[in-house]
């Protein structure tokens, strides 16, 4: 007579797993809709706590080797796809996600969003009606090497804080100024609280890029209500630009010399032509003013990474707590409002 097979072992390893697969779950989804940190944290601690209770059991039923081949052959599955993914989209980053609340509402933090390469900036500028403004090679290295003086964004001052200045305000009655972005960074890296309208910039004439503002209303999470100064308009070469929402979002990744970090993900604003070079400004649909305005170089057109062409919602949530991109970043409790 055969002898029963004890099943108890597998038993204990389903209920095992369905508790760890459910307060992963459940983590997850509560540092999603909650932003909690300490929620992010248990999920990754979960997460690797699940890979390696299955590990484990893998190892007991099927051996180190089986075990070890299958991750193995897992690994270069997902090679593969990814070498046909780059090879179908034209680059080598076909997926990405989006970290911050800079693009609200058009993507939201933890999106993931696929990638086009683009082989011919000239075509894809003039097939999704970019404006492009000719400048001249000297004209275009002159503004790169004194970007300093080119660093200008509009800020509402406070008269009641001689030490601050704001994107968004309380009341129409604050006085809206032009400042220096890199003099306002020197003073909060230093830590410096002197009179901030010593970083007003009287005039943008000799500048390349010359700005125009707007005050919008932004909603703050709560049902609040205030102001926002915002970039409505720029000039180059006595060409006026306005922002387009109907333009496209690249990827694009970011120098030393740039304030932000990383890949950035913004909508394409303009493109500066130099020669056979094109330069890229662009800028966040949730942000008050252009990325160059806050300390970042014109976007070389060979660190464009590629064009959004879909984006699934909450999914890149799991690379963020993987990567250990667990805080919510500034500007995702409120949207402006258009």
């Amino acid at each position: 007579m055969r002898k029963k097979q004890d099943t108890k072992p597998a038993k204990t390893k389903q209920y095992e797993l369905y508790i760890l697969y459910a307060f992963l779950i459940l983590s997850v989804v509560g540092y999603i809709m909650l932003n909690n940190v300490l929620l992010g944290a248990l999920a990754l601690v979960l997460l690797v706590i699940t890979i390696a209770v299955e590990f484990k059991y893998s190892v007991k039923e099927e051996g180190m080797r089986k075990s070890i081949y299958d991750i193995l052959i897992a690994i270069v599955a997902i090679a593969i796809l990814w070498m046909i993914l780059i090879v179908v989209l034209g680059t080598t980053a076909p997926i990405n996600v989006v970290a911050s609340c800079s693009m609200l509402p058009a993507l939201h933090r933890g999106d993931m969003v696929a990638l086009h390469g683009i082989s011919n900036m000239t075509s894809f500028l003039n097939s999704h009606d970019i404006q492009i403004v000719n400048v001249s090679p000297k004209e275009m290295n002159y503004t790169l090497a004194n970007m300093g003086s080119e660093f200008l964004a509009y800020f509402a001052y406070d008269p009641s804080n001689k030490s601050a200045i704001s994107e968004t305000f309380s009341s129409k009655q604050f006085p809206v100024a032009l400042y220096n972005t890199r003099c306002i960074d020197t003073y909060e890296s230093e830590g410096l609280y002197r009179d901030i309208r010593s970083c007003m910039v009287d005039s943008q004439r000799g500048n390349l890029i010359k700005y125009n503002y707007s005050i919008e209303n932004i909603s703050i999470s709560g049902g609040n209500e205030l102001y926002i100064v915002q970039t409505s308009d720029i000039t180059i070469a006595n060409t006026s630009i306005s922002e387009n929402y109907s333009n496209p979002i690249i990827v694009y990744k970011t120098t030393s010399n740039d304030s932000f970090s990383g890949d950035i993900i913004h909508r394409l604003f303009a493109a500066i032509r130099s020669g056979n070079e094109y330069y890229l400004l662009t800028k966040g649909d949730n942000n008050g003013g252009l990325d160059i305005q806050f300390v970042n170089y014109p976007v070389s057109q060979n660190a464009v990474v590629g064009y959004v062409i879909a984006d699934v919602p909450a999914v890149g949530y799991i690379r963020l707590i993987i990567s250990g991109m667990l805080a919510t970043p500034a500007g995702c409790n409120s949207t402006i409002l258009r």
